[in-house]
């Protein structure tokens, strides 16, 4: 498949990862986006050998969105310090089962624990806080249009939170939800700061495929 490119410079490779692909390499053996990267450096640069690219954040296989990768082992320590400060910043957006009636921005605050033999997270007190924040854009079929903001980053937090209000995600069949389609989350926006400028940069794309269309 041919790599989306947002933006590149000499430091960063910002890029769309769509539906279904992995973010890195795992036992399946099935495409991911740092091998995707790294050939296309390799090639735009005809660099021999191996090629770096740091892989500092994920998207979950069947989330879609925007990736940013470092190209130096200084960029990714820095990024990866930022994540780590939270002065890395991604906003999402998803479609939920049923009309959610509030439309005034909401925060939801959780402690997830996940379950690695299931590859799934509970709510639980023994778990770790995760928060974010949404706001209903549009209701429409008996579906809602949310925007999100994560304040942290706990695994499958969003999926886990949302079900848990009743709304799980279309297409979310492991957290409740009837349908059997591609899960219905994008991370749409990325905000951070360039490691090197310090300049702050933000980078958003929303694909209007699959269920997204009807809000089109």
């Amino acid at each position: 498949m041919q790599l989306e490119v947002l933006f590149e410079d000499n430091h960063l490779l910002v890029v769309y990862k769509p539906v279904g692909i992995l973010s890195q390499a795992d036992k399946t053996g099935d495409v991911d986006m740092l091998s995707l990267g790294k050939e296309y450096i390799k090639h735009r640069y005809n660099k021999p050998g191996e090629v770096y690219l740091g892989l500092v954040h994920r998207l979950d296989r069947m989330t879609s969105g925007v990736m940013v990768f470092a190209k130096t082992s200084k960029a990714a320590m820095r990024l990866s310090k930022d994540i780590a400060e939270h002065n890395f910043f991604k906003e999402y957006i998803c479609v939920c089962e049923g009309n959610i009636e509030n439309f005034d921005e909401t925060t939801l605050v959780n402690y997830l624990e996940k379950d690695e033999k299931l590859n799934k997270s509970f709510i639980s007190p023994n778990g770790k806080e995760a928060i974010l924040s949404y706001q209903v854009i549009k209701n429409k079929n008996n579906k809602s249009l949310v925007r999100i903001k994560l304040k942290t980053g706990r695994h499958h937090q969003i999926r886990v939170q949302f079900s848990n209000i009743g709304h799980p995600l279309y297409g979310d069949i492991k957290y409740g939800s009837k349908y059997k389609e591609d899960l219905a989350l994008q991370a749409y926006k990325l905000s951070f700061y360039h490691p090197i400028s310090k300049e702050l940069l933000t980078f958003s794309k929303i694909s209007y495929h699959g269920i997204f269309s009807i809000f089109k």
